[in-house]
């Protein structure tokens, strides 16, 4: 049964689209070099358990803006792992330093429905190259996948405690009333709740925690 998103197109353009680069953080910057995607690049491709496919879990804005060429596309299953906003504080991307945001990542416990994506043997060193430099600057694991055709390993961007990313200890909507006006130079984190929980529910994935999110953060935009 299809339902309605609470957050509406309306109430997201009440955000900014995008604002100008807030600049770099410093406590990644080192992270984020082209040396240092280069040898994390050089780590995955040495780490690939599987000589004749490779394949990228989408748990989050991949499954609605993957931005890479991919040879196959199914939906999938992870075990162990399951998607929560607890990436952060983005100070740049999708948030600010007045105005940070906390976007979706994968946290140990649970499982997780989303999407996996083959990418092409013949573009693969620069597909992976370009999907490191947009993703969070931290070691990316070999995951379990279970689709409809069979089990597979793929290549999943986690977040563990410890790692200077990982945000824990707020609840649900202490988050809503963080993110609801964050944006940064890639968009509001008003627009990636509203695309990750369409997309969702577009694909039959039903995720308490991001409907639930859309849903509070509606509430805030509500009130301006």
């Amino acid at each position: 049964m299809r339902r309605t998103l609470r957050l509406t197109r309306a109430l997201v353009d009440k955000i900014p689209a995008t604002i100008p680069d807030p600049g770099p953080v410093p406590e990644i910057a080192d992270l984020q070099t082209d040396e240092a995607r280069a040898r994390m690049t050089a780590k995955v491709l040495a780490s690939r358990p599987e000589p004749d496919s490779f394949w990228v879990f989408a748990f989050g804005s991949l499954i609605w803006n993957p931005d890479f060429p991919y040879a196959e596309r199914r939906r999938a299953r992870v075990p162990g792992w399951q998607r929560s906003f607890c990436m952060g504080p983005d100070r740049r991307y999708r948030g600010n330093p007045e105005n940070p945001g906390i976007m979706l990542s994968l946290d140990t416990g649970g499982s997780c429905e989303g999407v996996v994506f083959r990418l092409s043997e013949a573009t693969l060193a620069t597909d992976l190259a370009s999907l490191i430099a947009r993703e969070p600057p931290l070691d990316p694991e070999w995951v379990t996948a279970e689709t409809e055709d069979g089990t597979l390993k793929a290549l999943a961007f986690v977040n563990k405690p410890g790692w200077i990313g990982y945000v824990s200890g707020m609840t649900a909507p202490e988050i809503a009333a963080q993110i609801a006006p964050a944006v940064g130079m890639f968009g509001s984190m008003a627009d990636y709740v509203h695309n990750t929980a369409m997309h969702l529910h577009d694909l039959g994935i039903d995720d308490p925690t991001v409907w639930q999110m859309q849903d509070l953060v509606a509430q805030e935009l509500e009130r301006l």
